[in-house]
């Protein structure tokens, strides 16, 4: 007579997949990785570079000071208060006289604004005003 086969899966018949092979290839490159790699180490040594013909060193042309509207004044991202901006004018500008830009947010103390202009004013500077938005 003819075979029969058996349609319904039993527990006997599955296959599972050894995956033991797989983790061992994944340590040994793992491993291979981790002993060819190369630290690039600096060596520390100050080198000077090749300065350009035309190459030159831009001065400062002018003085920056910001108002802001917690009610700081600021130069350098210090802050230095209105009764540091003729001190910092006088030594920003102590070789020849550079044009004072007074930055001020729309939110500032008109007051505060005012003593500061006042201040920059004094030491005989250019004072130009300017608003952040």
């Amino acid at each position: 007579m003819g075979k029969r086969f058996n349609t319904a899966s039993s527990s006997d018949d599955e296959s599972a997949v050894d995956i033991s092979p797989l983790i061992d290839v994944v340590f040994i490159l793992l491993i291979f990785f981790i002993v060819t790699t190369v630290f690039v180490e600096e060596t520390g040594v100050e080198i000077t570079k090749p300065r350009a013909v035309s190459a030159a060193d831009l001065e400062k042309n002018s003085i920056l000071i910001a108002v802001t509207p917690d009610g700081d004044v600021v130069y350098g991202g210090k802050s230095i208060g209105v009764t540091g901006i003729q001190s910092t004018i006088k030594r920003m500008s102590s070789k020849e006289q550079l044009p004072v830009i007074l930055q001020a947010d729309q939110a500032v103390n008109m007051d505060l604004f005012m003593r500061a202009y006042d201040q920059a004013v004094l030491t005989g500077a250019k004072v130009s005003v300017s608003t952040l938005n």
